[in-house]
């Protein structure tokens, strides 16, 4: 008869391997540094597309394009008979009919080039984002509660295509000079959305989950609602500004402060039904977009009032460079219609607009999770 066991008889051989210091959450770390690249990656190419898709409006290339083909239409013309095809398609335009009538072939392919490469650029984004989006569920790299995240990147991008056609098709319409300007806003504040969401994403893979958790108790709601306010506002002067782009209602009305030598353009509501003219009349657009602006910059004041009183030298700086972008904005937006909006100053105020809520979403960050410092003041 086998003798009494120990209870200890099955362990006391044993060792128990030794435990890795940070071995949990440095896969998760080396994880959320790659999607961090990965959608920084996505957001230097949205904020080219941007600036591409405003020198086509600019530049009035954005129907010289007439049909859409998301396959086949990333291959351009390739010899004279394609070129004649595409040429005579943009003939049966509104557009050419009544303002580039004397347009030739050579002049026309300078404003296919800057569509078509519009709409390369878009391609090459969800190529891009598909294969990355890929790439990381292959090699499990992305975090937990992060693939939802990334397809609704995807989403929005494919709803932004639709929305380019669906802006395009506007401008093919009988009568139709340009595309649709409400169309227009609605194209361009998708871009400004996917831009805003993926500025957030990085600055919150920035940091460790269990840093946030930490830095999410000592956030200034009240500052961050301050924050989310100013992103409301420059999202509404955003969409404003795209109708001004859409009617170029910047290029009359030159005169600042005033309008046409008054406070109001004349004939403000001349077009009726009344609302239209909140689309249609330069004058009214150019208006509204002033006093938003206005708006804007002294709700911009109080939030950075406000933020004088945190503790926090981080969240105060961020703010600090919200002030100085949001004045620096609107000097550009004053000098741009002063000279009647030329298009190297209009694609700068552009520019201007996503720096602007960049930096704004930097301070809401901020606000809802301010970096740890010393007693000092200084950042740790």
């Amino acid at each position: 008869m086998a003798g009494q066991r120990s209870i200890f008889e099955d362990v006391e051989g044993a060792q128990k391997p030794a435990a890795t210091p940070g071995g949990v959450s440095r896969d998760r770390g080396r994880g959320r540094s790659r999607v961090r690249v990965f959608i920084m990656v996505l957001f230097a190419m949205v904020v080219v597309q941007i600036a591409v898709g405003g020198l086509t409006r600019l530049t009035d290339s954005g129907l010289s394009i007439t049909e859409w083909a998301p396959i086949t239409g990333a291959v351009p013309p390739l010899d004279a008979a394609a070129w004649d095809e595409a040429f005579e398609a943009y003939q049966s335009t509104t557009e050419f009919q009544e303002q580039n009538r004397g347009m030739s072939l050579s002049e026309f392919k300078v404003i296919y080039w800057w569509e078509w490469g519009h709409r390369q650029w878009a391609r090459l984004i969800g190529v891009v984002w598909a294969v990355g989006f890929v790439a990381l569920l292959a090699t499990k790299s992305v975090p937990v509660g992060w693939t939802g995240r990334l397809l609704w990147l995807g989403a929005l991008g494919g709803l932004q295509g639709l929305a380019g056609w669906w802006m395009v098709a506007s401008g093919m319409a009988p009568g139709m000079f340009d595309v649709a300007s409400y169309r227009l806003a609605v194209h361009l504040g998708l871009a400004f959305l996917i831009l805003a969401l993926m500025a957030w994403y990085i600055m919150l893979l920035g940091r460790a989950e269990a840093e946030l958790m930490r830095a999410r108790r000592d956030g200034d709601r009240k500052l961050a609602g301050m924050a989310t306010g100013l992103l409301h506002l420059t999202g509404l002067q955003i969409l404003v500004g795209a109708l001004v782009a859409g009617i170029d209602a910047g290029r009359n009305f030159i005169d600042w402060p005033l309008m046409a030598g008054a406070f109001t353009p004349p004939d403000m509501w001349a077009i009726e039904p009344w609302f239209r003219n909140l689309f249609e009349n330069d004058g009214t657009v150019q208006f509204f977009h002033r006093i938003i602006g206005y708006t804007l910059l002294a709700f911009g004041i109080g939030a950075w009032f406000a933020a004088r009183r945190s503790a926090r030298a981080a969240t105060k700086r961020a703010f600090d460079w919200v002030a100085v972008m949001m004045f620096g904005q609107i000097v550009l937006g004053i000098v741009t219609v002063m000279n009647s909006s030329p298009w190297y100053w209009a694609i700068t105020h552009q520019f201007g607009a996503v720096v602007l809520i960049t930096l704004i979403m930097r301070a809401r960050f901020l606000s809802r999770y301010p970096l740890p410092q010393s007693v000092r003041g200084a950042v740790r």
